[in-house]
């Protein structure tokens, strides 16, 4: 057996490296031909022991992906997951699901944090965790609680396994020798030191305290948190420094700054007559240094955070409330003077701890492995999906944006931003999704939305027929001609007008618009304009058939793409520019819409060559990984991930869904479902961009993780990808009878 672990480690100085290190000799107890490798997720160079393999750079999120490819290609029989946000790069940790996903054998999961009230990010992230997981262990009953109740996470494959300590041996006097304690009463507290650890609550209640034991000592052990230290320095430390000189402590408070090592925690942890742990809210789900004072069968007082109320029940230790020394003086006044209460508290907590050895730890995670490696199918077929399986379709986030005017271009998360105003690409995007929607989608607003969207177009075309594109809140144009982008797109919406619409006036109008536009046609150079403009013509051609100068003008626009892709492509670079950039798929697309009408076997296949090669650049295992707009694709170079836009992905899904039709060949339908996913989280992020509570859509993937606003090019985009997809699932069903 061969497995692989992914966390920190040492000696980097961190509880969750301690834990995997204990762990992994844990294992090792009960199986002596095992081999076990740590992948060491790195914030800096460390000098680490011979079972780290390989280092997993924490801000470079293609490091998790080298991390997960060598894990593939060397006999890795499972991987065991260490899981903390802050140990992992991106926002709130994303890049780790990079890694997960790519894998190709079991994972198992040692949660180490669970959040009651997290971000929108963390909650997304734990949920798609746990969706890969082939089991999920957690160190308290309160952690699956809060899976069942803020995750919704089918708790089958969780299991609740305690967090392992050392075995303690020594005798409690001999460790007060070793550490030159010897007549002293030991109160004690270990870990990092931060704020949100209240030792000044126990501080505050010394005085009391050595009124009636004046041999007593508080040890403060642990260095401050690296983070804190980066932050603030010594600050926190300092501050209770000059809280032991106000109130004349120096005699009974020391503090031991510190990394111990697990031999000197021990002996620590056995010197000392009470154990506590002051931290200043509930909010802790799990606690490793509580965990170790219990398995050291340790008096322990501490605050009721959720860790130590399990931890501590049923006469295991003493609970004090929050940010309250009179009464943790009370409690430690009783402690210290009453010899039989501790010995009670320490017996409880010592029979509770033998459970909690590593050995016994260890040979629970053993039996785990060997169930779960067997029975893992790594040939299973990905689950197959359904037009069922969809969200279901809303105007909710689209009317949101939309007011009398049209619908404005920008979100901030899912609110209107009024300060970017409007612009024409999204209401010709809104009328094009309004036109498409009127089959499946339609409801008593419909007109309206339509209407809107029109009214927009018409109020920004010139006598000239070209368009104005930006307009300000205040009902200004911000440039006197827009770009021919925006041109293209408009004629499209134009076009699916042309032949959607069941109304006389709207026909009429728009028809006027079309027209008006058409003698620009031939002076377009954007490829992506003539693209737009293309599938404009082709709507129009669907309902007029017969019109020989539109055919023409189509012929001619071809005609451009034709010569454009002659004199940018070569053996290896078979595309219509010198860079992949953005909307790639359109220009596929529009080739592949022309062929019926122009009827030219050379497009089609110069339709499906570029689709080939646009796939070749953009699909990985099924699927989609975009060329990111922070640098342009180059021949012969790397191709940025980030940012990604749905646009991109729209034009996949419209690019797709023609080529099936043209072919019948299932590849492309197949293509055209995972192009949609994207935006439901196959992706490289692994995150779905649609947001299930405003009915919007993210605006793209970042380095650092999904962007949370919702513009309305990214909404639309996805309501459009949906509806053909939607569509293509119905069509598929009736051909298939």
């Amino acid at each position: 057996m061969k497995i692989a672990y992914i966390s920190t480690y040492l000696p980097k100085e961190c509880g969750i490296a301690t834990f995997t290190s204990d762990l992994l000799h844990a294992v090792a107890l009960h199986n002596q031909e095992l081999t076990q490798h740590v992948f060491a997720v790195a914030d800096r160079d460390y000098v680490y022991p011979s079972e780290v393999v390989f280092k997993i750079d924490q801000h470079r999120q293609l490091s998790y992906i080298e991390a997960a490819n060598y894990i593939n290609e060397n006999g890795y029989d499972c991987v065991i997951l260490e899981h903390e946000y802050g140990i992992f790069g991106g926002n709130s940790g994303i890049y780790i699901l990079s890694l997960i996903n790519a894998l190709h054998i079991p994972l198992l999961v040692n949660f180490h944090t669970i959040l009651e009230k997290p971000n929108v990010d963390e909650k997304a992230i734990l949920i798609e965790i746990v969706k890969r997981a082939s089991i999920v262990i957690v160190m308290s009953n309160y952690a699956i609680t809060l899976l069942k109740s803020i995750y919704r996470v089918n708790t089958s494959k969780v299991r609740l396994i305690q967090h392992g300590v050392p075995e303690f041996t020594l005798d409690h006097e001999l460790a007060k020798l070793k550490k030159g304690l010897s007549g002293k009463k030991v109160l004690l507290t270990f870990g990092f030191l931060g704020r949100n650890k209240g030792i000044e609550m126990v501080i505050e209640s010394l005085p009391e305290v050595v009124k009636d034991e004046p041999d007593l000592l508080y040890l403060v052990v642990g260095k401050t948190h690296p983070n804190v230290l980066a932050h603030s320095g010594e600050e926190y430390r300092e501050y209770l420094g000059s809280l032991v000189e106000a109130y004349q402590l120096e005699e009974h408070v020391q503090f031991v700054n510190s990394f111990v090592s697990q031999a000197d925690l021990v002996e620590y942890l056995c010197a000392c007559d009470v154990y506590v742990t002051p931290y200043i809210n509930e909010a802790q789900i799990t606690s490793g240094t509580l965990s170790y004072a219990i398995g050291a069968g340790a008096a322990v007082v501490s605050t009721p955070y959720w860790h130590a109320k399990e931890l501590l029940a049923d006469g295991r230790g003493v609970l004090v409330e929050f940010k309250n020394s009179a009464k943790m003086a009370e409690v430690l006044k009783n402690l210290f003077s009453n010899l039989d209460y501790r010995t009670t508290l320490r017996d409880n907590a010592r029979i509770f701890g033998k459970e909690m050895t590593w050995k016994n730890i260890g040979l629970r995670y053993t039996r785990i492995l060997d169930k779960i490696i067997p029975t893992y199918d790594s040939l299973k077929e990905n689950v197959g999906f359904s037009k069922e399986e969809m969200p279901k379709f809303s105007w909710k986030h689209i009317d949101r944006l939309t007011n009398q005017v049209g619908i404005l271009q920008h979100a901030t998360y899912s609110l209107p931003n009024y300060k970017e105003g409007y612009c024409l690409d999204d209401n010709a995007r809104a009328l094009l999704v309004a036109l498409l929607a009127q089959q499946d989608f339609a409801d008593k607003r419909l007109d309206r939305r339509i209407s809107t969207y029109l009214s927009y177009i018409y109020y920004h075309q010139r006598e000239d027929g070209l368009f104005h594109n930006f307009m300000n809140f205040q009902h200004s144009f911000l440039d006197e001609v827009g770009s021919e982008d925006s041109f293209g797109r408009t004629i499209w919406a134009l076009g699916v007008l042309l032949r959607e619409t069941k109304l006389t006036s709207y026909y009429q109008l728009g028809h006027e618009l079309f027209f008006r536009a058409v003698p620009n046609f031939g002076q377009l150079r954007s490829n992506r304009a003539i693209a737009y403009t293309v599938l404009g013509i082709a709507e129009y051609l669907h309902h007029q058939s017969n019109d020989e100068v539109m055919i023409e003008l189509m012929r001619a626009l071809i005609g451009k793409l034709v010569r454009e892709y002659e004199a940018s492509s070569d053996e290896n670079w078979q595309w219509f520019e010198a860079v992949l950039s953005y909307d790639n798929a359109i220009l596929p697309y529009a080739l592949l819409t022309a062929y019926p009408f122009l009827n030219d076997e050379t497009i089609k296949q110069l339709g499906l060559s570029t689709l080939k090669f646009l796939e070749s650049m953009t699909v990985q295992n099924g699927a989609l990984s975009l060329v990111g707009n922070q640098e342009w694709a180059k021949q012969g170079k790397h191709i940025s991930k980030f940012g990604q836009q749905p646009l991109d992905v729209t034009a996949m899904v419209f690019m797709y869904r023609e080529a099936f039709r043209l072919t019948n060949k299932k590849v492309y339908f197949t293509r055209m479902i995972a192009s949609f996913r994207w935006f439901l989280g196959e992706n490289d992020l692994r995150l779905g961009l649609y947001d299930e509570e405003t009915k919007g859509c993210c605006d793209g993937l970042e380095s650092y993780g999904i962007n949370r606003n919702q513009g309305a090019e990214s909404t639309l985009c996805f309501y459009l990808a949906y509806i053909v997809v939607y569509r293509a699932f119905i069509d598929n069903d009736q051909d298939s009878r």
